[in-house]
């Protein structure tokens, strides 16, 4: 299974309650950025999963364009901010999809990678960040960490 893990574009400070803050216009391009350089990597994606809060969903609806349609798109209540980032990893496990996007929040974003690569520091994400991880036999392999500032 090839897993994308991203974190949200930059979100406005200003909202009544956290799950409430909305993308930037800036955190809407550099996701969209991402999602142009990552689609060159996917020749599909059969499930994406994402964090209820309003700067994920965005962060969805402004990237689904620039990628393949996926199979099933999900909601998923324990991709907020401070989830459970094993129970995030046994569903990963638990499926039999090849190609998986996740839209989150910092710290779940790091802590996934952590749970399913043993080997692995919980990687720092900016915002509009990815890492792509390879899952085998449940065991994961991070192979790489990008941001909308490194990609060329």
């Amino acid at each position: 299974m090839k897993i994308i893990v991203m974190r949200h574009g930059e979100a406005a400070h200003e909202a009544g309650r956290d799950d409430l803050r909305p993308l930037t216009d800036k955190g809407r391009k550099q996701s969209i950025r991402m999602a142009e350089w990552v689609a060159e990597q996917l020749p599909r994606i059969d499930r994406v999963l994402v964090s209820p809060f309003l700067r994920a969903q965005q962060t969805w609806e402004a990237i689904q364009a620039c990628l393949p349609a996926p199979a099933q798109i999900e909601d998923v209540h324990d991709l907020v901010p401070y989830g459970r980032s094993e129970v995030v990893s046994d569903y990963l496990r638990a499926l039999d999809d090849e190609y998986v996007l996740i839209i989150s929040h910092l710290p779940l974003v790091g802590y996934i990678v952590n749970d399913l690569c043993a080997n692995a520091v919980p990687p720092m994400f900016v915002t509009s960040g990815m890492a792509g991880v390879t899952l085998v036999d449940g065991k994961g392999r991070l192979d790489w960490l990008e941001g909308p500032h490194t990609i060329r």
